[in-house]
């Protein structure tokens, strides 16, 4: 049984995620080709650093300490599946809250893990007086059917610090209705 629940600043910490595994393999992602969205095989493994974990728990730390949300999936007393969103507003009109992070360990995809985790996120983004949830996701094609499935579409306004961090991700929004 999987149990969910947000997490203080004081818990996160690299031990927690000492059972996560992030693994993807990807081969095939979205690409924006002359403002048309095409699928290109760019096969690569996508996984963490030790590196990667200490600037991910740092992340998440801060987020939950400046008023933001963790959530949290455990099974088995094991940390597999987490989301953060980020508390403060932009977008003007679009209202957006943006969605940091959804991650769930290879061992438990496929299990409704994730879209628990994007409800939940979605729900408290909702209650802080948002409008949609921005997402900067993964381009691989796994990460956008996910995306699509849970209803986001592209978003109408771009946030600038996303698109220069991570040039290739797709810039996503979903209505919080």
């Amino acid at each position: 049984m999987i149990q969910y629940r947000t997490l203080g600043a004081q818990e996160i910490d690299r031990e927690l995620f000492q059972d996560f595994i992030r693994y993807q393999k990807v081969t095939d992602c979205w690409r924006r080709e002359n403002h048309t969205w095409v699928i290109k095989r760019e096969p690569f493994i996508d996984d963490w650093s030790d590196e990667d974990y200490h600037t991910l728990v740092a992340c998440l730390k801060n987020t939950a300490s400046i008023g933001g949300v963790v959530y949290a999936a455990f099974h088995d007393g094991e940390l597999k599946g987490f989301a953060s969103v980020e508390p403060k507003m932009f977008g003007g009109e679009q209202g957006y809250l943006d969605l940091s992070s959804i991650h769930v360990s290879e061992d438990m995809r496929g299990q409704g893990i994730g879209k628990l985790l994007f409800r939940l996120a979605k729900k408290w983004a909702k209650s802080q007086g948002a409008k949609k949830l921005y997402i900067s996701a993964h381009s691989a094609v796994e990460s956008q059917a996910f995306y699509r499935a849970m209803g986001c579409v592209e978003a109408q306004v771009y946030n600038q610090k996303h698109v220069e961090a991570e040039p290739y991700d797709c810039q996503l929004e979903c209505e919080l209705s």
